[in-house]
């Protein structure tokens, strides 16, 4: 691996613009070499703010791929080629950095695990949530066992009237599925990940399409049409885990609720609890009473391995890429995010069949160490 990784953007849409590209352009040892986009003017745009000297552009990813100048990957494409560029990108040698949800299904995301195995190159998920202040240290709380057995949780992610209305999140065939694949796989990733737990043992789940049927509706990003709206508006999942363990995932778009939260979970463990709704707050029960604290997470710095004040977007960004140089495991492992979409399919499932999804029927953690 040289000194500077040589950086490649497959798609150049609001995710690169708004998250990886500020990010990575921010790192020393970090040159974006080539550019991709099937609207290359995109590309073009992209290479000409962030690119380095003589950065390539292109509107084909077969033919980037082909450079073997290039050692890591972005994909920021719609999540229907996820595991198509993925893949190729793995098996032509690259390190790949997938946006979230990892896979439109968890044959796809099975196909990707497996493509890093058998290439030897790493590959992590864009589950950028993990970077944050309060979930470095709640995180940090789980692992040294403060919580006891964390026996039920509740995953957040509800928006009561903000629904994405461009690009092609209302478009199921390229998305797989609304607001529960969308924002509640970034709840979900979080809420497992504190647990320290990805075998779940069954799912019920319901999906809703009431308020997307509506016209010139309220919306934070103006008034979205019913007839191109074919994703669900609201999602919920209630997931037994092979432990006993509960959780309680609830996702939405538009759902009229006062009680908003996104990207958040509630802990309930043996020796005490957590949530992330009002800041973050450990609780328990000591010495005979019951107490509350509020941690105060700009105090210092707690939640980052240099004391500096990184967002969580530029916190991923580095650790990715040291990764890369150090040789060492992503934060975000590729086995995890499979775990997440394997459960996000199976609500989807018993929200269409109206029947629980039994997980040791389909076998699709057989030969993984989850």
């Amino acid at each position: 691996m040289s000194k500077t990784v040589k950086v490649a953007i497959i798609g150049c849409g609001g995710i690169a613009k708004g998250k990886h590209l500020p990010s990575l352009a921010k790192l020393k040892n970090v040159e974006l070499v080539a550019f991709c986009d099937v609207l290359v003017e995109r590309a073009e745009k992209a290479a000409a703010e962030y690119g380095a000297e003589n950065a390539k552009v292109y509107d084909d990813y077969q033919e980037l791929l082909q450079d073997e100048s290039i050692e890591v990957v972005h994909v920021l494409t719609p999540n229907d080629s996820h595991a198509e560029i993925s893949v190729a990108a793995l098996d032509s040698g690259k390190h790949v950095m997938c946006e979230k949800p990892m896979a439109k299904t968890s044959a796809e995301a099975r196909q990707m695990v497996e493509a890093a195995k058998r290439s030897g190159k790493k590959l992590t998920i864009g589950y950028n949530n993990r970077f944050r202040p309060d979930s470095q240290y709640l995180h940090m709380v789980c692992e040294r066992g403060e919580l006891g057995e964390v026996y039920y949780a509740k995953a957040h992610a509800i928006r009561r009237r903000a629904v994405p209305t461009w690009g092609v999140f209302l478009d199921e065939e390229k998305q797989g599925g609304g607001p529960l694949i969308d924002i509640g796989t970034h709840a979900l990733d979080l809420t497992l990940w504190m647990m320290n737990n990805y075998k779940p043992k069954s799912v019920m789940g319901t999906t809703y399409h009431k308020l997307s049927q509506k016209k010139d509706a309220a919306n934070a990003w103006g008034p979205w049409d019913p007839e191109k709206f074919t994703v669900e508006d609201s999602a919920f999942g209630f997931i037994t885990m092979e432990n006993g363990a509960t959780i309680v995932l609830e996702s939405s778009w538009a759902l009229n609720s006062l009680e908003v939260d996104e990207a958040k979970c509630s802990l309930s463990g043996t020796e005490g609890g957590a949530d992330m709704k009002d800041g973050l707050r450990i609780h328990g029960e000591k010495y005979g009473k019951l107490f509350t604290t509020n941690v105060e997470l700009n105090a210092g710095g707690v939640a980052f391995y240099d004391g500096k004040q990184e967002s969580d977007a530029d916190l991923e960004a580095r650790l990715w890429i040291e990764s890369i140089v150090n040789d060492t495991e992503p934060l975000v492992k590729p086995e995890e995010a499979l775990a997440v979409t394997q459960i996000l399919e199976a609500i989807y499932e018993s929200a269409k069949t109206g029947k629980a999804v039994y997980f040791e029927e389909k076998s699709v953690f057989q030969g993984l160490k989850i």
